[in-house]
């Protein structure tokens, strides 16, 4: 699907039927699923179903129509759950076609999965790329407000964002998300001038500039992965022979993995932000992870890397800063099998 903005509307026709949409999105949509680790409510750290974004999920289910539900609701283990695209219409309708009541409950569920500390930026994003929350689509799958497993979608351009009460088992975030920004023009300057998720590009390549040279051509690769859902798929024990293992770097530079690290999570829910770090301990810790640098996409030939990915074995996040920033993402509890 294009990246350029293309809002949905609902314009009063026939509504979408589940067959339809599913027609509609085609194989190459689903063949960006990235597959989730379960399907029932897990324990430990993570947003519970009485968290405020969930239990704004639990109204909104209440208010929707019969035929509202045919058209925004799903089962919870339909494919199109564990969906995630850079720009994308779960469903036809968007936020905007709904009820007063409806929209402001989407936005208390969107305002409680994003920190306060970025809310502007995230509405910002949506602004610039989107013209506007409104013009988002979300679904539900499952049953909110009951004791079965449930979550809410929300998608758009540079934003798929879950909320599940930790319904998916050993996944963060409820799933494989993302986010992105095209500041001022689809082809950002070398800059990304007013791009509201450079920042973390910046703590990324300042880890790059404390490399020796046999690190860096180990960090450096010539060609990027591709900018969609197949670069996150979880690895497990197989990350490949490419990359720069963190565990071989010194302190120094682990402290500003941390950072990075710590950038990463900063713009979403403490919930989510926890539950990422116990994942990443659970899979063996920061040591595991491995820091890509690609060539490719380097905006304006400066040196300044665009492209990079820090992976792990159940850990993938891949920010593909060229021609703008899309941030692409899934983290789980444990490595696949190998």
């Amino acid at each position: 699907m294009t990246d350029r903005p293309n809002p949905g509307v609902w314009n009063g026709g026939p509504p979408l039927s589940r067959r339809d949409f599913v027609k509609t999105v085609g194989s190459t949509a689903l063949a960006a699923t990235v597959p989730l680790t379960g399907q029932s409510r897990a324990a430990g750290t993570g947003p519970s179903p009485s968290a405020p974004a969930e239990t704004a999920v639990a109204r909104f289910y209440k208010t929707l129509t019969p035929e509202q539900k045919k058209v925004l609701c799903f089962p919870f283990d339909h494919p199109l759950r564990s969906q995630v695209q850079n720009n994308w219409a779960i469903v036809k309708p968007t936020v905007g076609d709904m009820s007063g009541e409806q929209q402001a409950l989407c936005k208390e569920v969107f305002k409680n999965l994003v920190s306060e500390e970025f809310l502007d930026r995230f509405e910002k994003q949506m602004d610039e790329d989107y013209g506007g929350f409104e013009n988002y689509h979300v679904a539900v799958f499952g049953e909110p407000g009951t004791d079965k497993p449930f979550e809410w979608v929300l998608t758009g351009r540079h934003n798929t964002l879950r909320a599940d009460g930790n319904s998916v088992e050993g996944a963060a975030f409820g799933g494989p998300i993302f986010y992105g920004h095209a500041s001022h023009n689809f082809n950002e300057d070398a800059k990304h001038t007013d791009n509201v998720w450079w920042y973390q590009g910046e703590q990324a390549n300042a880890i790059f500039k404390t490399l020796d040279d046999k690190q860096k051509a180990r960090a450096l690769v010539s060609k990027a992965e591709p900018d969609n859902a197949r670069s996150i798929k979880l690895r497990g024990r197989d990350l490949g022979p490419t990359g720069l293992d963190v565990a071989g770097l010194d302190g120094q530079q682990k402290a500003m993995v941390q950072k990075l690290l710590k950038d990463l999570l900063l713009p979403f829910r403490a919930f989510d932000a926890a539950e990422v770090r116990e994942c990443l301990n659970d899979a063996g810790g920061a040591d595991k992870l491995r820091l890509t640098y690609f060539q490719e996409g380097d905006i304006g030939n400066d040196g300044v890397w665009d492209v990079w990915k820090l992976e792990g074995p159940a850990f993938s996040w891949y920010f593909h800063g060229s021609p703008h920033v899309h941030a692409w993402l899934n983290v789980a509890r444990k490595a696949p099998e190998a």
